[in-house]
């Protein structure tokens, strides 16, 4: 089999789970590599431990090869929102951001700027909640130092231009939450400043597989507030207090889960076997399918249409009298989604295979039997 016959063939679960925006189901090579590794570590073997400490080292450069970056520039953390608060609470003058942004961003900026007194947050409060490259030029002041925007958006799947939002914002620095996308659709993250993301879900490595990475222009200008013992250079810092280093390593606290840095380096492994390209093509063509569904059945579809401003999310909008039933028949057809404030998250993974889809074209055709016009 070819490599990304391989990848797809490794997708193993239970027909019907198309919740992969939230959750990713851990693939058989991580399963395999993290039992493998809890046993290095039962054994006391200088030898065993260090060889599953390997993995820190791994896991940072293929987050530097998928990012096009240097590994100094890449550290671990232990969940997207660790390394955007590292970036956020470092950071002085404005900050622009939407209001509708997940949690991880707009949390962090409104303690950090609380807590602090050297950060103006610039709300950006789109009708769609859309964060575009035009919206964002109409609202830069000269007060702003930095934008942290969502790769792509956890509400609407609507996939942000990276490129054109560098144009836009000149030399301020780009921070972006990158989650519901990296590794999965191929985009230019050198137009980025800092990018944070986390393997438990498209990557399917589980919790504590975080990481970041901070251009050397972000390493200039954002301070490492929330460094720990571990964010220096060279070894334990005993009878002294050492600046931070140079490199990204500053942006840590203390050290790396291991186990965690296994099944990151395992599941970037597999990406980066078959080409972030060739995923996203089947991406593509997987919420292309939802969405086929969704016109077939008229269930209005907020998630832009167009490949390149999309990835795997693609949000439904019912009728506010038909949220409840259409969620109703989707989970009696034993399909796993999100449903939030009257909306359905279906998000699909290169592996969701034509028996998950049909169940999905089940569903929908169930609801739409019922449905009062």
């Amino acid at each position: 089999m070819t490599d990304l016959e391989s990848y797809l063939a490794s997708f193993d679960g239970e027909p019907g789970y198309l919740d992969w925006a939230a959750f990713g189901p851990l693939s058989p090579a991580v399963r395999s590599e993290a039992q493998g590794d809890t046993e290095l570590l039962g054994s006391g073997r200088r030898t065993s431990i260090d060889l599953v400490a390997d993995h820190v080292r791994e896991a940072r450069e293929l987050v530097a090869e998928l990012i096009g970056g240097d590994v100094s520039q890449v550290v671990l953390q232990p969940s997207t929102t660790y390394g955007l608060m590292h970036a956020i609470y470092g950071l002085a003058g404005g900050l622009m951001l939407g209001r509708g942004e997940f949690p991880s961003l707009t949390v962090a900026a409104s303690r950090a700027a609380e807590a602090l007194g050297s950060l103006q947050l610039q709300w950006l409060d789109p009708a769609d909640g859309l964060i575009t490259p035009d919206l964002v030029r109409d609202a830069l002041t000269d007060d702003t130092r930095a934008v942290a925007v969502s790769l792509v958006d956890f509400r609407t799947g609507y996939r942000t231009d990276l490129e054109a939002l560098r144009d836009v914002i000149g030399d301020r620095l780009l921070i972006v939450d990158a989650v519901q996308g990296f590794g999965m659709v191929d985009v230019d993250y050198l137009a980025a400043d800092v990018v944070c993301g986390h393997g438990y879900k498209w990557l399917r490595a589980g919790r504590g597989t975080g990481f970041a990475w901070f251009s050397d222009r972000a390493l200039e200008r954002i301070a490492p507030v929330l460094s720990g013992f571990r964010g220096v250079d060279g070894d334990l810092p005993l009878d002294a207090v050492p600046g931070p280093a140079d490199s990204a390593q500053a942006f840590s606290i203390s050290g790396a889960d291991t186990l965690a840095a296994a099944r990151l380096a395992t599941a970037l492994r597999e990406v980066v076997d078959v080409g972030v390209a060739a995923i996203e093509a089947e991406l593509t063509a997987r919420a292309s399918d939802v969405m086929f569904f969704a016109d077939r059945y008229e269930v209005p579809v907020v998630t832009p249409r167009a490949p390149e401003r999309r990835a795997g999310i693609v949000t439904l909008e019912p009728a506010p009298q038909d949220a409840a039933p259409l969620a109703a028949s989707l989970a009696n057809h034993g399909l796993t989604v999100t449903t939030r404030a009257g909306r359905l998250r279906v998000a699909p993974h290169v592996g969701t295979g034509a028996d998950t889809l049909r169940l999905f074209g089940d569903a929908l055709a169930a609801f739409a039997s019922t449905r009062v016009w």
